[in-house]
This record gives structure tokens, sequence and C-alpha cells, in this order.
């Protein structure tokens, strides 16, 4: 590797720039995901950090979980019974369908994405 160098008064120290993937912030999905490496693997995340594959690993997480959850609440919800008439008439339940539909499909979330390895 080459690495680039600057001096910093009497020191050297390495040129580090922030890869611009890294810039984008993490979202509930991947900050679990990375709260469950950190944890419960250590040498897995070390080593996908010292990669430079933990950013990408963590938003690949991320955006599957969401686009999982956007994909299956609805269809959950309209199974349930949570309709636009009951959403018009009923509103609190609307939301308590619509609320245990979202807790189910997170928790096959956590079991297909966050928790595994």
């Amino acid at each position: 590797m080459n690495m680039q160098y600057r001096q910093e008064g009497d020191y050297w120290v390495p040129d580090l720039e922030i890869p611009e993937s890294w810039k984008q912030p993490l979202g509930k999905y991947g900050r679990m995901r990375r709260e469950y490496l950190e944890k419960n693997h250590p040498g897995h995340y070390m080593r996908m950090l010292l990669d430079g594959t933990l950013w990408d690993h963590l938003t690949e997480t991320e955006v599957a979980a969401q686009a999982r959850l956007d994909y299956i609440v609805p269809l959950m919800g309209r199974d349930s019974g949570a309709t636009e008439e009951l959403k018009r008439t009923d509103q609190m339940r609307w939301v308590c369908i619509m609320n245990a539909c979202k807790a189910q499909v997170e928790e096959m979330i956590f079991a297909e994405l966050i928790y595994v390895i």
C-alpha cells in the first residue's frame, strides 16, 4: 500500500481521507447491525473495519431492511383488515393493526438480516 504523509509540526501523520460512501448516515437497522457485530462478533467486526468493507455492509443491510419493511408492512396490513375504510372510521384500530404488522416484520428483519453472521 502506498501511504502518503504530511508533516504536522514535528510529526508525520498519514493523509487519510474518508470515502464518500462513509459520509452517509446510518439508519436504525444499520446501527443495530453494527452494534451486534461489535458486541457479539468482534473479530468479524474488526476484520470488516480494517478491510474497509464494514460501512458498505452496514449500508447494504440498512437498505435491504428498509425495503423489506416498506414492501411487507402494507401487504400484511391489508391482509389483516387495515383498509382505508377502517382508517377513516376507526383510526385507533387501524393504528393498532399497522403497529402489530410493523412489529412482526421487524422481528423477521432482525432474524434474517441483523442478528446473523
